[in-house]
């Protein structure tokens, strides 16, 4: 089983008129349906708000095959994300954060959350910004993680909602020293390491604790960064962009699926086959969400050959 912890949201996507249409969103909710629909076992491990907003959330879930993890739900409003389409389908966010229930997780209902059977845990995005859950992330992934099971990080950085970089950094630096798999876009990157090669910021990652390190680039090659060195690359499939939105988290989401449903571990991030299949699938299922509007991740049915082996 795994569990996905961060925040759901609400993207308000404005069109070319200035309209908006209300989407599910958040990284990890994103995620977190990516895996549920390609149908392995997820739970979601993050508040949703008594409020329409989080009715809307709840059934994004239901509808996906992920379990809601944490039952009680927030008085405070639901998290909302102003999201414009730029260049290339590209999204650009404005956040509305305060007081509202991305936020709302302290560590011990955190705990208790997680699945008896966990094998692999994903946290990211304003999950590692907002407090308390930010603080309640960490606790979870120095101390509170069962032995073997495997973390995936996607820091997915919002400039726009990190309102103090150093402490946000100091917080990603302990959890990479965690990570079994990091996933970080170019974007990323560049903010993390300001300066920096992708390249170079990449295997620093790798030297700071993290077994493998997944780069995407848009529509270049997408790659890993192995801890003995070798670099993989997997082709992005060409498709017609409708816009990017939940791009990035597909595809960590579905890395992470095909590796959680073949029995595969930690230790397995060793091995360059693996994680290359597990590459080009992945990059697979992010072109795919790229072809509709929205954070809409594809099902099983609609890829060629089954996941679960």
């Amino acid at each position: 089983m795994i569990a996905v912890i961060g925040e759901a949201l609400v993207d308000l996507v404005a069109d070319a008129s200035g309209s908006l249409a209300a989407r599910p969103g958040g990284g990890p909710y994103n995620t977190a349906r990516t895996i549920g629909r390609l149908g392995v076992p997820v739970t979601f491990a993050g508040r949703l708000a008594d409020d329409s907003f989080g009715r809307l959330l709840d059934a994004g879930l239901a509808e996906s095959n992920v379990t809601a993890g944490i039952p009680r739900l927030s008085a405070a409003p639901t998290t909302l994300a102003v999201a414009g389409i730029g260049h290339g389908g590209s999204a650009e966010y404005r956040f509305y954060l305060d007081g509202t229930s991305a936020a709302d997780l302290e560590y011990q209902e955190l705990l208790g959350a997680l699945p008896p059977d966990l094998t692999a845990v994903h946290v990211g995005t304003l999950g590692l910004v907002l407090e308390p859950i930010a603080t309640s992330i960490s606790w979870l992934a120095v101390a509170g993680l069962p032995a073997g099971a495997l973390l995936m990080v996607d820091p997915n950085c919002r400039p726009a909602a990190i309102s103090a970089r150093a402490t946000y950094l100091i917080r990603l630096t302990r959890l990479v020293g965690r990570a079994d798999i990091l996933k970080a876009s170019v974007e990323d990157l560049a903010y993390i390491s300001p300066g920096q090669p992708a390249e170079e910021a990449a295997r620093g990652l790798v030297s700071a604790g993290a077994r493998v390190v997944l780069v995407t680039d848009g529509p270049r090659p997408a790659r890993a960064f192995l801890a003995s060195g070798e670099v993989l690359a997997a082709e992005a499939p060409k498709i017609e962009v409708a816009d990017t939105i939940g791009a990035g988290d597909s595809f960590g989401g579905a890395f992470l699926a095909w590796w959680t449903a073949r029995g595969l571990g930690p230790s397995d991030l060793a091995e360059p086959p693996l994680v290359h299949e597990a590459l080009a699938f992945a990059a697979k299922v992010a072109a795919l969400t790229c072809t509709r509007i929205g954070a809409d991740p594809p099902r099983a049915a609609e890829l060629s050959g089954p996941l679960i082996i």
